[in-house]
């Protein structure tokens, strides 16, 4: 199991980071929707930073096998935006850019208030590259990711069907074959991206110093 490798504070901020990317990930996805026209993730209680309102089971499952992990979907109805392709598109950009912000947000006292080996700056550290874990992960073009929902906003139609039908087994098969085989394609392809989302974080909050 994941969390068990690690240390208990970075376990602790692990599964913390991991509550609050996904509650603010979940809510912009539904603020997003409400906001272009669609109130249908409103009414069903999603805007909120409560996790157990946006807690999946086999999202969280995954987090605790391989430290990474999803939420439950938020219900949108296109037909309710006044451009469904733009709405469809800036919600679902909505929640890995979220991701961004509270990483940005969290840097600034990780890098100006904390000492360097403390077990706030091991805590902090751990929040900021939880959510940008979740940001890169959830920007994969595959739906139902988040990149592959902007993905399919922008096909053509035939071609967003098609990815939308096909994309689900594509992204569960690809985990699946990672987790018996350990291949470790997504960590192949999430991992530099990661490192360089984490290193852009820090010298934007530091002035580049």
């Amino acid at each position: 199991m994941f969390l068990l490798n690690l240390s208990s504070i970075e376990a602790l901020a692990w599964i913390a980071g991991f509550l609050l990317a996904l509650s603010v990930h979940e809510s912009a996805h539904a603020l997003a929707a409400n906001y272009l026209g669609d109130p249908t993730a409103k009414f069903a209680g999603r805007i909120s930073l409560n996790p157990l309102s946006h807690l999946d089971t086999a999202g969280t499952i995954f987090l605790l096998l391989v430290g990474f992990g999803w939420g439950k979907p938020v219900p949108v109805n296109h037909n309710n935006f006044a451009n469904p392709r733009i709405g469809e598109l800036l919600t679902s950009l909505a929640g890995p850019l979220s991701n961004l912000a509270v990483a940005l947000l969290v840097a600034l006292p990780y890098n100006f208030l904390c000492e360097p080996g403390s077990t706030v700056f091991i805590f902090l550290q751990t929040v900021i590259f939880v959510n940008i874990v979740l940001m890169v992960f959830n920007l994969l073009p595959i739906p139902p990711l988040d990149g592959g929902g902007a993905l399919a906003a922008v096909l053509p139609t035939s071609a967003s069907e098609a990815l939308r039908r096909n994309g689900p087994i594509v992204l569960f098969s690809v985990i699946a074959v990672d987790y018996v085989f350990k291949i470790g394609i997504l960590g192949k392809i999430m991992w530099p991206l990661i490192n360089i989302v984490f290193v852009m974080v820090n010298l934007s909050t530091t002035f580049g110093g």
